[in-house]
């Protein structure tokens, strides 16, 4: 990496830039001057003297003066641009100006105009938010631009991405909890069970089990055979009726809602496997003042909640 930032690579680009300017005014001053050609009787030839397909002569007229006076200007200009600003090697040019100084200041700028905009949000609680029209319509904005991407632009998410949308939560779903998520992030592990669950014929029988839960469709003899060991290894996480524990995120296996895929092959490669899923952290790139307006959209959208805006719109 040093080979691009040490001096030489300054003097380079100083040698090219001078080179350049010089170059452009030494034509330019060639091009001012008209040369007078002779032809061989002592006439005055208005042509370079260059003859092709025996009649085709090119004119020698000098460039118009408002032309050259336009190239000139230009060279100036370069000259003046290059003392003021970088670009001629390491000169950082006599105003200072930067890309990065640009950008800062315009993103605190960008910034002020942000907090003049929360400031009025920041005594509200989130299901205040959530009825908000203003607020409502930039929680979905920020979570368009930043949440989208996993969870959908429906947030009904995928596989392996919560849906948003069905209040089912592995970790929570009150107000503190989703602001909880979207700052810390999660990570939710589901360990290798298959060595304490036994033979892969046990693993059979506690996925049919598991789907008997759920109602899901099951062989009844395996999953009464799979109950037992169920309550002996699973229980301790997913409780003894299957319901889950948001304390640690253990997910409810009684609701049919699956995030990891459904049947009884996919709970048998959960239980082979295991499971490793990340919610990253957002608290490096959304302020605290973004993540409350974003846990409010996301909380409306499991909760019913209308702004009142909408709610308008259906009366009329």
């Amino acid at each position: 990496m040093s080979d691009f930032i040490n001096s030489g690579w300054s003097w380079y680009v100083i040698a090219i830039v001078a080179f350049g300017l010089v170059y452009c005014a030494f034509v330019l001053i060639g091009a001012a001057k008209h040369k007078v050609v002779y032809d061989a009787q002592g006439n005055v030839d208005k042509t370079t003297g260059h003859v092709w397909d025996a009649d085709l002569r090119e004119l020698n007229n000098p460039l118009p003066r408002w032309w050259l006076v336009l190239f000139i200007i230009t060279l100036v200009f370069a000259v003046g641009y290059l003392s003021l600003y970088p670009g001629f090697g390491n000169n950082p040019g006599k105003l200072g100006w930067t890309s990065k100084g640009k950008l800062e200041a315009e993103l605190t700028k960008a910034k002020l105009e942000q907090d003049k905009i929360f400031a009025k949000f920041k005594n509200a609680s989130v299901e205040d938010l959530a009825r908000d029209p203003q607020a409502h319509d930039i929680g979905q904005r920020l979570f368009l631009n930043n949440c989208a991407a996993c969870h959908g632009s429906d947030a009904k998410g995928a596989k392996g991405f919560p849906n948003l949308t069905d209040n089912d939560w592995i970790h929570g779903g009150s107000p503190e909890k989703i602001v909880e998520t979207i700052t810390h992030g999660r990570r939710g592990q589901m360990p290798v069970m298959a060595p304490a669950v036994g033979s892969p014929e046990e693993v059979r029988q506690v996925a049919n089990y598991v789907l008997s839960l759920s109602g899901s469709g099951h062989n009844s003899i395996l999953a009464e055979l799979g109950k037992a060991k169920f309550k002996q290894v699973c229980a301790a996480c997913h409780g003894a009726d299957g319901k889950g524990n948001q304390a640690i995120g253990a997910p409810n296996l009684t609701d049919k809602i699956w995030l990891h895929g459904w049947g009884e092959e996919a709970i048998i490669n959960m239980v082979n496997k295991g499971k490793i899923n990340v919610m990253p952290a957002q608290n490096a790139r959304l302020s605290d003042d973004q993540i409350r307006l974003v846990a409010s959209y996301v909380w409306s959208l499991s909760h019913g909640t209308q702004t009142a805006q909408a709610q308008g719109n259906q009366a009329q």
